[in-house]
């Protein structure tokens, strides 16, 4: 079998002379050049691994050494592997307590009686790949656990069966005024109105069926802490949560929006209402205006008739002067109520 290449080092720590050279054997028929940094205390490779001049792929580490008792060995390696994998090594009277110390994240335990050139270098390769891809795993999770509680938006998970919470992240208790204790306390049903928990069932069971495309542009009622109705929109989708059946909720806080748009919508009746006026009302007195005013130049009127005549612009023009003014009134409303609802 052609030997690995890769520049592999390790720390063994192991108070058997005699066993740490057949280890380094082992290490050497199938690694081209393995770095072995060997040592006979437990203390000795703790100050080595706290060393940043000293980087290592895999720790092989006895489980009998002088300095250390075997319970207190296990709470060590707690604090190591997750830097790195460790490979147990145990005679067969430490069986037991090295299936112990699995539970803890060591990467495998040889029993040295049986360890052979290909079994350890097996241990230490699948160790080394298993550990990065642990490390890239729970890196994974970490991104996506930094993207649901630092995301801008409220979102929870919960339960679909109980509807219980089983995560909230920050912007969920800014926003509910709950904190993240007491959302764990509650359910769904806790951030609706009464009369809205058979809309709210209704919307859990068509994204269990798969339908939560059906949910798109929805609006819903939530309700706060304080008693406060909101109006959001709701994404959500079926997970896997911690071993059960979940879905994830992403609200996003439309209240204002809506308040906005109904604004516009007001604005622009008024506006509508303005264009009549100015296409309809305000031609009744110009027309009248411009009529009278071309009689006077064209028609032989009389004194009397003239002074009549004048009677009537001055009433039209008066008339065209309040229809103006109703304009402009109207016009004040439609801005100071753009700039009062933009102070929401």
């Amino acid at each position: 079998m052609k030997r690995d290449e890769r520049p592999l080092r390790l720390l063994l720590v192991e108070d058997n002379p005699g066993d740490a050279l057949l280890v380094e054997e082992y290490l050497e028929e199938l690694i081209l050049r393995p770095e072995v940094v060997h040592v006979q205390r437990f203390n000795d490779a703790v100050q080595l691994l706290q060393d940043e001049n000293y980087q290592f792929d895999t720790i092989l580490l006895d489980l009998s050494l002088p300095d250390i008792y075997k319970e207190e060995l296990i709470q060590q390696i707690d604090d190591i592997v997750g830097k790195l994998p460790v490979i147990i090594l145990t005679g067969y009277g430490d069986l037991d307590f090295a299936v112990k110390s699995l539970s803890v994240g060591v990467s495998d335990y040889l029993v040295k009686d049986t360890i052979n050139a290909l079994v350890l270098y097996k241990s230490v390769v699948y160790s080394i790949e298993r550990h990065r891809f642990i490390r890239s795993l729970r890196e994974s999770e970490k991104r996506y656990m930094n993207l649901f509680e630092l995301n801008p938006s409220p979102m929870w998970v919960f339960d679909t069966d109980s509807l219980e919470f089983l995560e909230a992240n920050q912007t969920a208790e800014k926003i509910y005024g709950y904190t993240k204790k007491e959302f764990l306390k509650m359910t769904l049903k806790e951030i609706r109105p009464s009369e809205d928990i058979p809309i709210m069932q209704e919307v859990v069971n068509r994204t269990i069926a798969g339908k939560n495309s059906s949910l798109q542009d929805e609006i819903y009622r939530h309700q706060k802490k304080d008693g406060t109705i909101i109006k959001v929109e709701i994404r959500n989708n079926v997970i896997e949560f911690k071993n059960k059946k979940a879905i994830i909720a992403i609200a996003t806080d439309v209240t204002e929006k809506l308040l906005q748009l109904k604004a516009i919508e007001q604005q622009n009746k008024q506006l509508r209402e303005i264009a009549w006026m100015q296409a309809h009302v305000v031609r009744a007195p110009v027309a009248r205006l411009l009529g009278i005013i071309d009689l006077m130049k064209t028609g032989e009127l009389n004194l009397a008739e003239k002074e009549e005549m004048l009677e009537y612009v001055l009433s039209s023009a008066e008339e065209l002067d309040q229809i103006i003014r109703d304009i402009i009134n109207k016009s004040e409303t439609v801005f100071t109520s753009d700039e009062g609802e933009s102070r929401l």
